[in-house]
C-alpha cells in the first residue's frame, strides 16, 4: 500500500477513533492524542459515565456509544479496540470490513479460528491488523533481543518468566488469556519463532471453571525451554524473566526502575581433558554483573506511533495480526493442555510469522 492511500481528514492528518474507554483505552487515547500527525476524533463505549469522562478530558471529542457511526465516517483511518477479548472479533471484523486500520489491544481474539479470520480479511482488505503486544516495545525487551542476536548470552539453555500479582480477578477469561500473552509475545519476539509445543498446569481456587494460577512449559526449536507462571493469587507484583545461556545469564525485572536488565557473568564450563571419573571437575565462573543503558521511552507510545507508520506506510508490523494469531494459538493450546491434566500438546511453529 502506497503511503498516503489511507484516507485524509481536512488537515491531513492520521484520523481516529478508540473503542473502550475503561482500563487501558483511556492510555491509548492519551497517547494518539499527543503523538503529531495523529488526530482523535472519537470515543466508544457503552457507559455514559466513561464518556463523560473522556469528554471533560479531550473536549474536542465526539463521544457515541455505536462503534456504527465511527466505521461509517469516511475521514477515521484507524480504530484502535481496547474492549473485552470476547467482543473483539466481532468489533474488528466490522471495522475491517468498513475499511479501517485496527490496533486491537491483546489477546487479538478468543480463538485461534476467529483470529486466522481478522488476518485473512486484512488480507483481503490491504489493511494493517496490529496487536498491542505492549512489551515487544520496550527499549528493555529490545535491548534483550539485541544481546541474543549479538550472542552475548550464547546458546539459550531456558527461559524462566514470572508474571504473578493479587488480582485483578476476571470475569469472562481466565489467567492465561489475561497474563500470559506478555511472556508468548516476548518469547516469540527473541527468538523469532512459535513454540512447538506446550504443557499447562492450571487451577481454579477463587472463582469455580475460572483458573487463576497456571504453569505453562513451551519448547521452542532447537531445544529452547521456556517456563512461565502466572497467577492473580500472589502476595507480590512480580514481573521478571530470566535467560539462562552458555555464556552468560540475564534477569529483566520490569518492576525495576533504574536496573531493568542485569547481564550476570556466570556459567559452568566442563573441563575438557580428564580420563577418569574421578579426574572430572566443573570449572564454576563468577564475572562481572553488567547493567545495560537503557533509553527508556513508554512502550505504548512507540506501539502507538508504529501504527500510524504502519498503516501510513503499509508495511509490516512487529506485532501484526499473523503474530497475534500465533500467541493465541499457544494460549488456546495451553488451556486445552490445562483441561488434559497437563498433557504435552503440539504447535505449528513457523520462523517468523510473514504476512501482514
Amino acid at each position: 500500500m502506497p503511503k498516503g492511500e489511507t484516507s485524509r481528514d481536512g488537515q491531513g492528518q492520521f484520523t481516529i477513533g478508540v473503542v473502550g474507554c475503561g482500563y487501558w483505552g483511556p492510555n491509548l487515547l492519551r497517547n494518539f492524542n499527543q503523538l503529531p500527525g495523529a488526530r482523535v476524533k472519537y470515543c466508544c463505549d457503552l457507559s455514559d459515565e466513561r464518556l463523560s469522562h473522556m469528554k471533560a478530558l479531550y473536549p474536542h471529542l465526539v463521544a457515541t456509544k455505536d462503534v456504527g457511526d465511527i466505521i461509517k465516517d469516511e475521514e477515521v483511518d484507524g480504530v484502535v479496540i481496547a474492549t473485552p477479548v470476547s467482543t473483539h472479533y466481532a468489533i474488528g471484523r466490522a471495522c475491517l470490513e468498513g475499511g479501517k486500520h485496527v490496533l486491537l489491544e491483546k489477546p487479538l481474539t478468543q480463538s485461534a479460528a476467529e483470529a486466522e479470520s481478522l488476518v485473512k480479511l486484512a488480507d483481503e482488505k490491504k489493511k494493517v491488523l496490529f496487536v498491542g503486544h505492549t512489551f515487544i516495545y520496550s527499549a528493555a525487551v529490545e535491548k534483550m533481543k539485541e544481546l541474543l542476536k549479538a550472542g552475548e548470552l550464547g546458546d539459550i539453555y531456558y527461559v524462566s518468566s514470572v508474571r504473578v500479582n493479587l488480582g485483578l480477578f476476571q470475569e469472562d477469561i481466565n489467567v492465561i488469556w489475561d497474563l500470559a500473552p506478555h511472556d508468548i509475545s516476548i518469547m516469540n519476539f527473541l527468538f523469532d519463532s512459535e513454540p512447538v509445543t506446550v504443557t499447562t498446569f492450571a487451577r481454579s481456587y477463587i472463582q469455580p471453571g475460572i483458573e487463576d494460577v497456571a504453569f505453562l512449559i513451551l519448547q521452542y526449536p532447537g531445544g529452547t525451554v521456556a517456563h512461565i507462571q502466572v497467577s492473580w493469587l500472589d502476595p507480590n507484583k512480580i514481573r521478571r524473566t530470566t535467560l539462562v545461556g552458555s555464556k552468560k545469564m540475564l534477569v529483566y525485572d520490569d518492576t525495576s526502575t533504574l536496573e531493568k536488565i542485569r547481564v550476570y557473568d556466570k556459567g559452568v564450563d566442563v573441563l575438557p581433558h580428564y580420563d577418569t571419573f574421578g579426574e572430572f571437575q566443573l570449572s564454576y565462573r563468577f564475572g562481572d554483573i553488567v547493567v545495560p543503558k537503557i533509553n527508556e521511552v513508554e512502550p505504548l507510545k512507540k506501539e502507538c506511533s508504529h501504527f500510524m507508520d504502519c498503516a501510513l506506510n503499509g508495511t509490516r508490523p512487529q506485532s501484526s495480526g499473523r503474530d497475534g494469531l500465533a500467541v493465541v494459538k499457544v494460549v488456546e493450546r495451553a488451556c486445552e493442555s490445562a483441561k488434559l491434566g497437563g498433557a504435552p500438546l503440539p504447535l505449528d511453529a513457523g520462523e517468523g510469522s510473514g504476512g501482514r
